[in-house]
């Protein structure tokens, strides 16, 4: 008799396997933008709705086929079938999960899945148990195991397609489309490679009773496809979404749900931003604790989602940064939606009965249809929202072009200053300092200057704070150090005594051996320490106060003189200079400002008469003028710098200086 088949069923079959494929595709989506626990459960549900689409296809494709004689199946065969199945799909999804996948990697997977696929088909053949004997076509053999590989591989590529990014509706059902019919074809061409060889004649094969073990068994799980493809949209629309992509503070959307929005709306450019940080926010957690931080940001949740409804959507995206989503470009609108956040959040916050004011600053870009994709507009607004901050703080600011400009040109010196000293890009200057009384110059202080190729002379207030922020600050403090050793040994040799006077950060104290530095560097030069002399700030002194003390006296252990710069701008107690390592004293340029002012005269005079009792010299920075200078020379002040007698030159201009002066011995 010819074996037959039930064409509906056959339908079925590949309809189930279309299925299989389409919600296969569908959870590898979900698999991308899943985070920890989240991800795995896309693994196994993924996994678990793949292995049993393939599996009952298979047996529903067996129940189609009717070879005329009583089958039975074996359950632990056909049962270790089925787990073949979901394995392999497992192996397959597991192995291309990373976001980044090597070549082999896609190929392991295709061979997992589709060996899974044959031995699955085959321990299915073999769990037939029937009175015949099953013989198979090994040229169809072949050409079923090659379809399962190719089926397999292209199975795999489209998983990793749409995990990536969503792509459209139509694109996607064709995919599955695709995946369905080659496991079919798989399937039914290892049935074409099958003939039976009966025992004995059915003499009635009409009265064949059908296979209800089978026949239940791939009911059961079609409705098991069903009910775990019902479950995992339930699961993620109702818990995943909840955990992955809320904030558990404020209840907003979160990072990863800004994230989801970006990367599924690649044409996001009718999209605005605003991009709000509170000003401060640090503080507020160091003093009062997190409690009352979190509860800070829940009174800003409850802000924004006041103000998000139909088209305007809320984000907390880490920390005090928050961003609202507008599907519209209308700047009075977007101005006015700012103006009145930011007079919402200025409201006080209750803090034990205490009103506890804060503030923010807000960034905006506003999204031009076409010209700008939605990371970008993200961008913007934080650029923006570092420039209201920059101007005070307690407002917005509208991104511009120039402010885009000015992050470029901080990134490209960023990058930059790093390899600056080998491009030597990196020079000297030294700022003279002059004895009033002998009209002589009695010191420099050096100043590290840099002129960049392409934008020319960086402000030492740019690139300094720059060295400052990403810790370059030492490998830049070390270059000026080596330089002034150069220079004070190549003057010294002259006959030149004229100390060189050097900046040192907090960052290079806290991080450096600075005491074994100098004397590394003494040794090397065979330098006498009194042609060295370091400055720090007024503020580096109450940054770790006993550690700068014990640097301090470690240096002038070693006869090197130590100078404080800017007296009088920070936080500095006159009480404390008695105990603090001083040499010298400088004050700041603030105190030259309006000098004719009778009571600015009376504390200059003051400080000088204090520093003389205490043996401290005092340096007076920002003399421009003459009647400055006659001022300050009336009140006992005598040892300066500023512009009026000179501009930081380099040192063939200091040489120049010193020779001009007649009779003078340094």
């Amino acid at each position: 008799m010819v074996e037959q088949y039930n064409l509906y069923i056959v339908v079925l079959s590949i309809i189930i396997a279309i299925i299989a494929s389409l919600l296969s595709l569908t959870n590898a989506s979900n698999l991308s933008n899943a985070k920890g626990k989240s991800k795995l459960f896309w693994l196994v549900s993924g996994s678990i709705v793949m292995g049993l689409g393939i599996w009952s296809m298979h047996f529903i494709g067996m129940i189609a086929y009717h070879p005329h004689i009583q089958v039975s199946y074996n359950v632990w065969i056909t049962s270790l079938s089925l787990v073949v199945s979901i394995l392999s799909s497992f192996i397959a999804f597991y192995v291309t999960m990373p976001k980044i996948i090597p070549r082999y990697r896609i190929v392991v997977g295709g061979v997992m899945m589709g060996s899974g696929i044959v031995i699955m088909h085959y321990l299915g053949m073999a769990a037939m148990e029937m009175d015949a004997q099953i013989n198979y076509n090994s040229t169809l053999v072949v050409l079923s195991v090659l379809i399962a590989f190719i089926a397999s591989y292209v199975a795999v590529i489209l998983f990793i397609r749409f995990r990536n990014q969503a792509g459209s509706k139509w694109l996607k059902s064709l995919s599955a489309i695709v995946m369905g019919v080659a496991i079919a074809g798989m399937h039914y061409t290892g049935m074409a490679a099958v003939s039976i060889e009966f025992d004995h004649s059915v003499s009635d094969p009409t009265n064949i009773p059908t296979n209800h073990f089978l026949l239940y068994g791939v009911t059961i799980i079609v409705i098991v496809i069903l009910l775990v493809s019902w479950g995992t949209m339930i699961f993620d629309r109702h818990v995943l979404n909840k955990i992955a992509y809320q904030d558990t503070v404020t209840q907003l959307s979160n990072r990863n749900a800004l994230n989801k929005y970006f990367n599924t709306n690649q044409d996001s450019g009718h999209v605005s931003v605003l991009f709000l940080d509170l000003d401060s926010f640090k503080s507020v957690n160091d003093t009062l604790g997190h409690q009352v931080g979190d509860e800070l940001l829940e009174t800003v949740g409850l802000i924004l989602h006041r103000h998000s409804h139909e088209g305007i959507q809320g984000y907390r995206i880490g920390g005090d940064e928050f961003i609202l989503l507008i599907n519209h470009s209308d700047k009075e609108r977007i101005e006015q939606l700012a103006a009145e956040i930011l007079e919402e959040i200025n409201q006080p916050f209750e803090v034990d009965n205490k009103p506890l004011y804060i503030s923010a600053s807000i960034g905006i870009s506003l999204g031009i249809p076409h010209q700008k994709k939605g990371m970008k507009i993200l961008e913007e607004a934080d650029i923006a929202m570092y420039k209201a901050k920059e101007s005070g703080k307690n407002q917005y600011a509208f991104f511009t072009e120039a402010m885009g400009e000015e992050r470029i040109r901080r990134i490209i010196l960023e990058h930059d200053l790093r390899r600056a000293i080998e491009n030597e890009q990196l020079f000297i200057l030294y700022q003279p300092k002059f004895n009033i009384k002998t009209s002589s110059i009695v010191g420099v202080e050096a100043l590290t200057r840099w002129q960049h190729p392409k934008y020319g002379y960086v402000s030492p207030m740019e690139f300094i704070t720059m060295a400052e922020e990403t810790n370059y600050i030492m490998e830049l403090t070390e270059w000026t150090l080596e330089k002034a050793f150069v220079q004070a040994t190549e003057w010294s040799r002259m006959g030149i005594s004229l100390p060189i006077a050097i900046n040192l950060s907090i960052k290079f104290i806290e991080n450096k051996n600075v005491k074994g530095i100098f004397e590394e560097m003494l040794s090397k030069y065979k330098l006498d320490p009194s042609y060295l002399e370091v400055e720090i700030t007024e503020t580096v002194m109450y940054s770790n106060m006993e550690q700068i003390i014990q640097q301090m006296n470690q240096l002038r252990q070693l006869g090197i003189r130590v100078s404080m710069d800017d007296f009088g701008t920070g936080y500095s107690s006159i009480s404390l200079l008695n105990t603090l390592p001083l040499d010298t004293i400088k004050l700041d340029k603030t105190f030259i400002d309006n000098i004719d002012d009778k009571n600015k005269q009376v504390i200059i005079g003051g400080i000088l008469s204090m520093a003389e009792q205490l043996n401290l010299s005092v340096v007076t920075e920002g003399i421009e003028t003459k009647d400055e200078e006659e001022i300050l020379t009336c009140l006992g002040g005598y040892l300066v710098q500023g512009y009026y007698y000179s501009k930081p030159t380099n040192a063939a201009g200091v040489l120049k200086m010193i020779r001009e002066q007649k009779g003078v011995h340094l």
